[in-house]
Protein backbone atom coordinates (compact mmCIF):
# COMPACT_ATOMS: atom_id res chain seq x y z
CA UNK A 1 0.00 0.00 0.00
CA UNK A 2 1.33 3.94 -0.85
CA UNK A 3 -0.57 6.97 -1.15
CA UNK A 4 -1.12 8.69 -3.90
CA UNK A 5 -1.37 12.37 -3.44
CA UNK A 6 -4.50 14.63 -3.98
CA UNK A 7 -3.72 18.35 -5.01
CA UNK A 8 -6.25 21.01 -4.50
CA UNK A 9 -6.94 24.21 -6.59
CA UNK A 10 -8.51 27.00 -6.54
CA UNK A 11 -10.62 27.43 -9.93
CA UNK A 12 -7.76 25.78 -12.19
CA UNK A 13 -7.80 21.81 -11.31
CA UNK A 14 -8.77 21.38 -14.76
CA UNK A 15 -5.94 23.09 -16.65
CA UNK A 16 -3.32 22.18 -14.37
CA UNK A 17 -4.94 18.56 -14.30
CA UNK A 18 -4.49 18.76 -18.64
CA UNK A 19 -0.59 20.20 -18.38
CA UNK A 20 0.48 17.15 -16.06
CA UNK A 21 -0.92 14.88 -18.74
CA UNK A 22 0.80 16.49 -21.13
CA UNK A 23 3.66 16.57 -19.28
CA UNK A 24 3.60 13.28 -17.93
CA UNK A 25 2.19 11.42 -19.90
CA UNK A 26 -0.34 8.67 -18.64
CA UNK A 27 -4.30 9.17 -19.09
CA UNK A 28 -7.03 10.80 -17.34
CA UNK A 29 -9.07 8.01 -15.45
CA UNK A 30 -11.78 11.13 -14.56
CA UNK A 31 -12.77 14.30 -14.31
CA UNK A 32 -15.89 15.44 -13.20
CA UNK A 33 -17.26 19.38 -12.83
CA UNK A 34 -19.98 19.56 -10.24
CA UNK A 35 -22.85 20.06 -12.68
CA UNK A 36 -21.63 16.54 -13.88
CA UNK A 37 -22.37 15.13 -10.76
CA UNK A 38 -24.91 13.03 -9.00
CA UNK A 39 -25.47 15.22 -6.55
CA UNK A 40 -25.38 18.41 -8.57
CA UNK A 41 -29.00 19.52 -8.11
CA UNK A 42 -28.06 19.81 -4.63
CA UNK A 43 -24.46 22.05 -5.15
CA UNK A 44 -24.33 25.69 -5.17
CA UNK A 45 -24.71 26.75 -9.20
CA UNK A 46 -21.74 29.33 -8.73
CA UNK A 47 -19.45 25.65 -8.68
CA UNK A 48 -20.52 23.73 -11.01
CA UNK A 49 -17.94 24.70 -13.65
CA UNK A 50 -15.41 23.30 -10.96
CA UNK A 51 -13.72 20.05 -10.51
CA UNK A 52 -15.27 17.62 -8.39
CA UNK A 53 -12.43 14.99 -8.65
CA UNK A 54 -9.98 14.07 -11.12
CA UNK A 55 -7.72 11.38 -11.05
CA UNK A 56 -4.48 10.96 -13.53
CA UNK A 57 -3.16 7.85 -14.40
CA UNK A 58 0.93 7.70 -14.72
CA UNK A 59 3.44 5.34 -14.57
CA UNK A 60 1.58 2.91 -12.32
CA UNK A 61 -0.25 5.44 -9.89
CA UNK A 62 -2.84 7.96 -9.44
CA UNK A 63 -2.30 11.73 -9.12
CA UNK A 64 -6.14 13.22 -8.04
CA UNK A 65 -6.85 16.33 -7.53
CA UNK A 66 -10.24 18.51 -7.05
CA UNK A 67 -11.03 22.61 -6.68
CA UNK A 68 -11.92 24.10 -3.46
CA UNK A 69 -16.11 25.32 -3.35
CA UNK A 70 -16.38 29.17 -4.50
CA UNK A 71 -16.15 31.45 -1.16
CA UNK A 72 -13.95 28.91 0.62
CA UNK A 73 -10.56 30.30 1.72
CA UNK A 74 -7.59 28.66 -0.08
CA UNK A 75 -4.10 29.16 1.19
CA UNK A 76 -2.39 27.47 -1.58
CA UNK A 77 -0.35 24.61 -1.53
CA UNK A 78 1.99 24.01 1.66
CA UNK A 79 4.51 21.94 3.70
CA UNK A 80 4.83 18.88 0.69
CA UNK A 81 6.28 18.74 -2.98
CA UNK A 82 6.04 15.79 -5.55
CA UNK A 83 8.99 13.85 -6.19
CA UNK A 84 9.59 12.44 -9.47
CA UNK A 85 11.94 9.58 -10.07
CA UNK A 86 12.97 9.89 -13.89
CA UNK A 87 15.26 7.41 -15.16
CA UNK A 88 17.18 9.54 -18.37
CA UNK A 89 18.53 12.90 -17.47
CA UNK A 90 17.40 14.17 -20.41
CA UNK A 91 13.85 13.04 -19.37
CA UNK A 92 14.32 14.91 -16.42
CA UNK A 93 15.30 17.99 -17.92
CA UNK A 94 12.22 17.88 -20.20
CA UNK A 95 10.13 17.71 -17.66
CA UNK A 96 11.46 20.21 -14.91
CA UNK A 97 11.79 22.41 -17.25
CA UNK A 98 8.11 22.08 -19.15
CA UNK A 99 6.76 21.68 -15.00
CA UNK A 100 9.06 25.26 -14.33
CA UNK A 101 7.86 27.35 -17.43
CA UNK A 102 5.72 30.13 -15.95
CA UNK A 103 6.58 29.16 -12.43
CA UNK A 104 9.43 29.45 -9.89
CA UNK A 105 12.16 27.82 -10.07
CA UNK A 106 13.96 26.85 -6.55
CA UNK A 107 16.81 24.66 -7.36
CA UNK A 108 17.93 24.41 -11.25
CA UNK A 109 18.83 21.04 -12.30
CA UNK A 110 22.43 19.61 -10.79
CA UNK A 111 24.43 16.72 -9.96
CA UNK A 112 24.18 15.47 -6.62
CA UNK A 113 25.10 12.87 -4.49
CA UNK A 114 21.89 10.87 -4.84
CA UNK A 115 21.16 11.41 -8.57
CA UNK A 116 22.76 12.70 -11.71
CA UNK A 117 21.07 15.33 -11.99
CA UNK A 118 17.96 17.13 -9.41
CA UNK A 119 15.81 20.15 -9.62
CA UNK A 120 13.11 21.84 -7.30
CA UNK A 121 10.08 23.95 -9.09
CA UNK A 122 6.52 25.33 -8.35
CA UNK A 123 5.14 25.12 -11.41
CA UNK A 124 2.65 27.94 -12.60
CA UNK A 125 -0.35 26.26 -10.73
CA UNK A 126 1.05 26.40 -7.62
CA UNK A 127 2.62 22.78 -7.38
CA UNK A 128 6.23 21.76 -5.93
CA UNK A 129 8.22 19.45 -7.33
CA UNK A 130 11.07 17.64 -6.88
CA UNK A 131 13.16 16.06 -10.04
CA UNK A 132 15.33 13.80 -9.65
CA UNK A 133 16.93 12.33 -12.93
CA UNK A 134 18.62 8.88 -12.81
CA UNK A 135 18.76 8.74 -9.29
CA UNK A 136 21.41 6.40 -7.43
CA UNK A 137 20.31 4.16 -4.30
CA UNK A 138 21.54 5.42 -1.42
Amino acid sequence: MSPDPYLMFDGTCAEAMRFYERTLGGRMKAMMTHAESPLADQMPPENAQRILHAALEFDGRLLMASDTMVGHPYEGMKGFMLALNIPTVDEAHRIFNTLAEGGTVNMPMQKTFWAESFGMAIDRFGTPWAINGNPHPL
